[in-house]
């Protein structure tokens, strides 16, 4: 294959490795069709004490390799070459505002980072837990992990890449129809992302619409 050519092919795959990315991620959380089909509008956390005393004791398994958070932590460079090949096409039409909305996702690919990277910590440590310390490693957990504080604060932070997204959505929107389909899918993938936090069976579809999204924005270009 001439190196144009190949050039040409990995540049229009490479976007479309995140939201794929994405969809096995939230496959590997939810595991089972019933889950997949349980749409619910609320956010329940598993209980800090099911988590801890479930993977407390178990370090010989291969945790980081089986863990989802590591996937999508390997995964966010993909989100940059995403926006990036957003912006070059939404740039033409309106730079500015393109422009800002990729300042916003790289942003919030910091965040984002350092979220799945806290999860990833989290679950790979309690692994390698001592059970006979689960029962004091539950209130630390629990801790760590509630919706305040610095938690909080990394949590909000990380959405801004979603935001971003969106907003260079908005930015490709046009006349022609894959600018318009491009514009849909990307806001409502991210709408579904920011309105469904933590909720897998959601943002699994929403990376369904940040693909077309995606694909639209190729052929709009």
């Amino acid at each position: 294959m001439p190196l144009a050519r190949y050039r040409a092919v990995v540049s229009a795959a490479l976007p479309l490795l995140l939201p794929l990315m994405l969809v096995i991620v939230f496959a590997m959380h939810l595991r089972s069709l019933p889950r997949l089909l349980d749409f619910r509008t609320t956010y329940v956390p598993t209980p800090p004490d099911v988590v801890v005393h479930a993977l407390a004791g178990h370090g010989s398994l291969p945790g980081l390799r089986v863990d989802p958070h590591v996937v999508a932590y390997l995964a966010l460079p993909l989100l940059l070459l995403t926006a990036r090949m957003l912006h070059r096409v939404a740039r033409v039409r309106r730079p500015r505002a393109s422009a800002f909305a990729f300042g916003v996702t790289a942003v919030g690919a910091i965040y984002l980072g350092g979220l799945f990277g806290m999860w990833t910590a989290f679950f790979d440590g309690l692994v390698h837990l001592d059970p006979r310390d689960a029962d004091g490693a539950v209130a630390a957990f629990a801790a760590m992990t509630a919706p305040r504080g610095a938690f909080l604060l990394t949590t909000t932070l990380a959405k801004l890449a979603f935001v971003g997204l969106a907003l260079q959505g908005l930015a490709l929107w046009g006349r022609a129809t894959a600018a318009r389909v491009a514009a849909t899918g990307l806001v409502l993938g991210s709408a579904l992302f920011l309105a469904f936090w933590d909720l897998d069976n959601w943002m699994l579809v929403g990376s369904l619409f940040l693909a077309a999204g995606i694909v639209a924005a190729r052929r709009s270009a």
